[in-house]
């Protein structure tokens, strides 16, 4: 299906700039096929893939996605070791495919918890792809919402002990500066899989005006098709004219053979 000219620059002009998504749903996945929850985690990151893909051709600017969180500590020490290594291999894998496709890489969160190994390799996959001009694709590791704000508030803290600025000069713009995605700007459509209704301590500063699409598909079953209505959904909020799922999926053209890039 091929929209009119005028409709395709619409439906562009409507489709979200930033994009973040709570990856749900990987351990019951695997369970529900009698697996181990990481069955579930490894098979996620193939979702990971066509997401940036998806994002990428629609014309979405940046993806925020939700690997650990700070909470994320307190499962069982195996699951967390297992988690640290799928971190690191897909790191190590996935980076050069990045760089070709012109995604620039992002770690949010507080990184000084993982091993030197891993901290090392996340600095450099986000130097090889520092250049690269296209998709901003943020991974929040080990992030925390709240962790996020107080991190800010308390360079601000140092800003106003220093006598660098007075606290009745303090605005929102200011503290927006200082979190973690200060150069991606709010988000426009949160996407949480897996069925629960809740962000889960997840960009709570950034997310103050975002659009919310809940999805009962687990994660490693999220595609294209369920990333689409989610779009579908946000622009029929945001705009005065309707979009479907299908037409959002006719931006896309020769999508599946672009995926090629990233499989």
């Amino acid at each position: 299906m091929t929209l009119p000219e005028a409709q395709q620059a619409a439906v562009k002009e409507a489709i979200p700039k930033h994009v973040a998504i709570i990856m749900d749903g990987n351990g019951r996945w695997a369970q529900q096929r009698g697996k181990l929850r990481m069955f579930g985690h490894q098979a996620g990151v193939k979702s990971v893939r066509r997401a940036v893909s998806f994002a990428t051709h629609v014309g979405v600017k940046s993806l925020t996605l939700f690997a650990f969180s700070s909470e994320n500590w307190r499962r069982p020490e195996e699951e967390v070791s297992s988690l640290m290594n799928l971190f690191l291999t897909v790191l190590q894998r996935e980076v050069k495919k990045l760089k070709n496709n012109n995604v620039q890489l992002r770690i949010i969160g507080d990184t000084s918890r993982f091993s030197e190994k891993l901290q090392q390799r996340i600095a450099t996959a986000q130097q090889e792809t520092a250049d690269n001009t296209g998709l901003v694709l943020n991974i929040a590791a080990n992030y925390g919402g709240r962790w996020d704000i107080v991190n800010a508030c308390q360079k601000l803290s140092q800003q106003v002990k220093q006598g660098m600025i007075n606290p009745e000069q303090i605005t929102e713009q200011d503290i927006s500066a200082l979190m973690e995605t200060d150069t991606v700007g709010d988000v426009d459509l949160l996407i949480r899989t897996g069925g629960d209704h809740r962000i889960s301590n997840f960009l709570l500063w950034q997310t103050a005006y975002a659009e919310f699409y809940f999805s009962d598909v687990l994660w490693p079953d999220f595609d294209d098709d369920v990333f689409g209505k989610a779009i579908a959904a946000f622009v029929s909020r945001e705009r005065r004219f309707g979009c479907t799922g299908e037409q959002v999926q006719a931006l896309l053209n020769n999508n599946q053979q672009n995926e090629d890039h990233f499989a």
